[in-house]
Formats: structure tokens, sequence, C-alpha cells
């Protein structure tokens, strides 16, 4: 893994770059979505992948791919948000130029599908990026907590999560520090054996998921012990599983009999309950920043704001 990198944090009057690397969405949406920003005092600029289509993709490889690396390139763009996820990030994962990120450090941010490019980009570059909620989560009743990550954006903080924003449960006792990796389950596992695959040794490891029945987690939280991932990990953080529940599959094994069997067995620290990924509140993590986990004290607590102050 590439030298740390952390981006500098906004200023009013910097521009925010907003770009579809996966699926596409409502344009209209996401436009109104993204006053959320004009008000906190940046400016917005929307590029062309959210008005186009290719299947369930916002637009072909090249195109996505092409915006992004623009978008890191151009000065005028201080922090690029994602309108959405949905699936398309892994495709194009080998035609982005990590050399022009590298050089040009910015606020990277976005979560679900965007997992693939937080491996990628922090695995070959060592940029700090973000996992958090996308354009597509404002809306008129969005939680409050959710729309305040963004300012941290300008104001730099350190993540603490304690009970105060939602209740944890000790599932391994013990505590564990470590730089913070992870995002959704799924595409976590879509890493491994790529140039991108997580690293996980003596880092934290935060997963999370929506609408995966049981099953589908148990096969896929099978082959994350199997690649070592839990017992290289320093330290765990069970987060939101949206709509995990047996459909098609009506005699099924728990969630907790699941983790029990693929994640306890690794006998790391092991906290659940973070209000992280999709859910409301959805709280942004600093990817690649060193944080502390411990069950004792049931918090998380970063080292440093994950920007530049």
């Amino acid at each position: 893994m590439s030298e740390r990198i952390k981006p500098r944090r906004l200023s009013p009057g910097d521009t925010v770059g907003i770009t579809a690397p996966a699926s596409w969405g409502d344009r209209g949406q996401m436009v109104a979505a993204a006053s959320c920003l004009e008000r906190l005092g940046l400016r917005v600029k929307i590029g062309d992948t959210l008005s186009e289509r290719y299947g369930y993709l916002s637009g072909t490889d090249e195109q996505r791919a092409g915006e992004l690396n623009a978008m890191f390139a151009d000065p005028e763009i201080q922090a690029i948000i994602c309108a959405r996820g949905g699936y398309g990030t892994g495709r194009i994962a080998d035609r982005l130029d990590y050399e022009v990120i590298r050089a040009n450090p910015k606020i990277f941010w976005g979560y679900s599908d965007i997992t693939f490019l937080h491996a990628a980009i922090g695995k070959l570059t060592g940029l700090v990026t973000f996992h958090g909620p996308m354009m597509i989560d404002l809306t008129h009743d969005t939680n409050p907590l959710t729309v305040q990550n963004y300012e941290t954006l300008l104001r730099p903080a350190v993540l603490s999560y304690t009970e105060e924003i939602s209740p944890l449960q000790t599932v391994v006792e013990g505590e564990a520090t470590g730089p913070l990796v992870g995002g959704n389950i799924s595409l976590l596992v879509s890493t491994l054996g790529t140039p991108y695959e997580l690293d996980t040794k003596g880092k934290l490891l935060f997963m999370e998921d929506i609408d995966e029945e049981p099953y589908r987690l148990d096969r896929m939280l099978n082959q994350l012990r199997l690649a070592g991932k839990f017992a290289d990990a320093a330290g765990i953080l069970l987060c939101d599983f949206n709509n995990c529940v047996p459909n098609t599959r009506k005699e099924s094994l728990t969630l907790e009999q699941i983790i029990q069997d693929h994640v306890v067995s690794a006998g790391k620290p092991t906290l659940s309950g973070f209000k992280i990924g999709h859910c409301s509140p959805n709280i942004a993590v600093p990817v690649g920043i060193e944080a502390t986990m411990s069950t004792y004290e049931k918090s998380l607590v970063c080292t440093e704001p994950g920007v530049e102050a």
C-alpha cells in the first residue's frame, strides 16, 4: 500500500464535482440533492455521466472512468462526491489513472458499490477517502446526522462514534487500533484475487450490506474468512445489515449464527450496531485513518480528521 495521503479540507466557494461511476439515477433528483452542498457555501459541477445510460450503467466504462479521471485532474474541482452506487465501479478500476489521483489528492466520497474504488484508490495511491452518504440519500426528510457529515469537509472533526449515536453490542471483547478499511461486503469479496484486493492486516475492518439473504452473506463471509481477512484484521466493526432477511430460503440460519461461525471464530475484538451503510443515519467514515475501537468503552475513535486542516 502506498504512503497515506490526506486531501485538504474544503473552504466556502470551493467546487465539488458530482459523478456517477456506477449505475444511473434520476438526474433531477441528484441535482436537487446537490443544493445541500450549495447551502454549505460550495459550488457544484454536475458531471455528464448523470445524463448517460448504458444498460444499468451510467454510461460506458470509458465514459465513467474518463469523467472520474478528469475530475481528479481538474484544478477547479476540490472534491468528488458520487451521485449513487448500484453496480459498475469494479469495471472501471483498471481504467483509472492512479498517478493522476496520487498527484491531485482530493476528497472522494461515496459508499455501497463505491467500496471497490475505496479499496483500489487506497491501495494504489494511499489517498484517504470517505465512506459516506451520496446524493441519492439526500431528500427533504434525510436524517440530520446524515446531512451533518458534509460539514466535516469544511470544519475538520475527529470521528468519535459512541452510543450517543446508536446502541453498540459487544460480539468479541477487546480493544484494537489500526487504519479503517472496509465497506459493502459483496464489493469487498469482489476485490479478492484482483490487483485491488482489500488488505486487512493490522487494520479495523468495517462491513455492511443491504438486501442480501443470510445464505448469501454466509457465502461471502465464508470467502472472506477463507481468504484470511478476519484473521489478519486487528478488529472488526459490524455495521448496518438493512433487510438482510430470509426470502427464497425460509428455513435459515440467523445473521447472528453466521457471524458466530465466520467472524467470531477469528477471535478479534468485534463490535456491532454501527449506523454506517444503507441506513439512517448514515455516518461517514474516513477510510485509511487510524482509529481505536473498544468494546469496553463501546466506542470507535479516530486519531485525527480525514482531511488536512
